[in-house]
């Protein structure tokens, strides 16, 4: 499948940030259908951006695609007033957090997102809310809107995830 879904430019520092053009909803969801099966138990996504930003679009194509692969499909709704949706996905549990209305890190352990840092997929939106209960490996995807239905991404993580992710992206360019 070829991708016009994104540029791809990389800028070295401690950590790495790769930086994707996304100029539609359909260059996101191929993203998402990329990246989720390069996720696995205690992988956490740390999603940020403005609202409206597509955090939960982003979140939502990785947790469907994910299933999609698996031969499930379920409703994914927001987790905007749950906070935490969970979805089985092939033995392993993906969570889903909004932590936008949360006032104190502490609430945080009382969703049990610290359990799931350990065992499951953690996609969380607003993670500064986390304070420092942020898992130091996290993955941080930065949205930033561009046009109407375009985004940038920013993707900064450490040489692990790096190394996870170079194939994927290679594969943005075929």
């Amino acid at each position: 499948m070829q991708a016009t879904s994104a540029a791809v430019n990389v800028r070295s520092m401690a950590t790495r940030t790769l930086t994707l053009s996304l100029p539609d909803t359909d260059a996101t969801q191929d993203l998402a259908r990329r990246l989720a099966p390069v996720l696995a138990a205690g992988d956490c996504l740390l999603l940020t951006g403005p609202i409206g930003a597509g955090k939960t679009f982003l979140a939502r194509a990785v947790i469907q695609a994910r299933q999609a692969a698996l031969g499930m499909a379920e409703d994914v709704p927001s987790p905007t007033y749950t906070l935490v949706q969970t979805y089985e996905a092939g033995g392993v549990e993906i969570w889903h957090a909004d932590l936008y209305r949360l006032t104190d890190p502490a609430e945080v352990i009382e969703l049990g997102l610290d359990e799931a840092f350990d065992t499951g997929i953690s996609l969380i939106e607003w993670p500064d809310r986390l304070g420092d209960l942020a898992p130091p490996g996290a993955l941080r995807l930065e949205l930033s809107v561009t046009g109407d239905t375009a985004r940038r991404l920013d993707i900064t993580g450490d040489a692990t995830w790096h190394a996870r992710l170079a194939p994927m992206l290679a594969t943005l360019d075929a």
